[in-house]
C-alpha cells in the first residue's frame, strides 16, 4: 500500500466526505473513489459506512486510521531528520488570520525565514474564523491564525505566546464614552455589533452573562474595519479587539472591560497535510519561536 493511498484514506476519515476530501486532495471525485475500493479490495475489509450526507469508519477503518497516522508521522520525522539543507528554496507560503497583532509573530517568522531563503514569499489573506478555516478544509492557505478554542479533531496547532484583549468600540460622544471600563450590565440594553462567529458558548457571551438572545442584537461583522463604520454611524457598540481600529484622531474610542477578557491564538494547519519545503521550512521557525 502506498503512502499516498494512505494519506487520500486519511483525507476522507477527516473530511467525512469524499468531495471535500477530493478538492483538498486535488483529485477528482471518481479517481478518489476509485482508490478507496481498491484499497478495500486488497485489504478484504470494508473500510467505510457509506451514509446519504457523510462516511464514517468502520471498525477496520478505526484501526487504519490509527495505523495510518503512526506511519505518516514517522515517515515525516525520518525525513526531517535526514532533510539535506537547501540553500535555494523558493516558492509560496499562504496564510490566513483574523485581525489581530498577533500577526506579527507571523510576520517575525516571515522575515526570519526569508533572511535564510529570500526567494520566499508570504500571502496574508484576512478573515474571520469562518474564513479562514473554509480555505484550510480547501487546500487554499498553508496555515490559519485562529482564536481558541481550535477543533482538534481536524487541525494540528502551535499555540502563539501571546495575549489579545477584548473590548468595546464606540462612539466618542456616547452614553459609555466616559468609562474608564465596560462591565456586562453596562451593555445589557445597548445595541451590540458582534463578529458574525459569535455563539451563546463563546468567552464574550460568558463574559456578557447573557444568552445572545437576551441582549439587542443590532448587527454583526467579519472585519472589523466594517463593524468600525457601522459603530461610527450610530448603529451600536461593537466588540472588538484592541489596536485592530486606531481611535485617534476619529468619532470613535475603545474601552476594556472589566472584568477583562482574553484571547489566546494559535497557528493551525490540517491534519496530514503535505507542506511545501517553504511552508515547512516556515513551520520549523514558528516552532523555534514558541520555544
Amino acid at each position: 500500500m502506498e503512502l499516498r493511498v494512505l494519506q487520500y484514506f486519511l483525507a476522507v476519515a477527516r473530511e467525512q466526505n469524499v468531495s471535500r476530501a477530493a478538492e483538498s486532495l486535488h483529485l477528482s471525485q471518481p479517481t478518489l473513489s476509485r482508490q478507496l475500493r481498491d484499497m478495500e479490495e486488497e485489504l478484504g475489509k470494508q473500510l467505510f459506512i457509506r451514509g446519504s450526507r457523510r462516511i464514517t469508519l468502520t471498525d477496520e477503518g478505526m484501526i487504519l486510521r490509527k495505523r495510518a497516522e503512526e506511519i505518516l508521522d514517522l515517515v515525516k520525522k525520518t525525513e526531517t531528520e535526514i532533510a539535506v539543507t537547501d540553500s535555494s528554496i523558493s516558492g509560496d507560503v499562504y496564510i490566513g488570520a483574523g485581525e489581530t497583532e498577533g500577526v506579527h509573530f507571523l510576520t517575525k517568522a516571515a522575515r526570519l525565514l526569508q533572511q535564510e531563503h529570500p526567494d520566499v514569499r508570504f500571502h496574508i489573506a484576512s478573515g474571520d474564523t469562518t474564513d479562514v478555516t473554509d480555505d484550510l478544509d480547501k487546500g487554499l492557505i498553508d496555515f490559519g491564525l485562529l482564536f481558541d478554542p481550535v477543533d482538534k479533531s481536524r487541525y494540528e496547532y502551535l499555540r502563539l505566546p501571546f495575549q489579545d484583549s477584548y473590548g468595546v468600540l464606540m462612539r466618542r460622544d456616547s452614553e459609555l464614552a466616559s468609562k474608564d471600563a465596560i462591565t456586562p450590565e453596562d451593555l445589557w440594553d445597548k445595541p451590540l455589533i458582534w463578529n458574525r462567529n459569535t455563539r451563546d458558548d463563546s468567552p464574550l457571551a460568558a463574559w456578557l452573562r447573557r444568552d445572545l438572545s437576551q441582549v439587542h442584537n443590532a448587527a454583526t461583522y467579519n472585519l472589523l474595519f466594517n463593524g468600525s463604520l457601522m459603530v461610527k454611524d450610530g448603529l451600536g457598540y461593537a466588540f472588538s479587539l484592541e489596536n485592530v481600529i486606531n481611535p485617534t484622531d476619529s468619532d470613535l474610542c475603545f474601552k476594556p472591560l472589566s472584568p477583562a477578557l482574553k484571547a489566546n491564538m494559535s497557528i493551525v494547519w490540517k491534519k496530514y497535510q503535505i507542506f511545501s519545503k517553504p511552508a515547512e521550512k516556515f513551520l520549523i521557525k514558528l516552532q523555534e519561536l514558541t520555544g
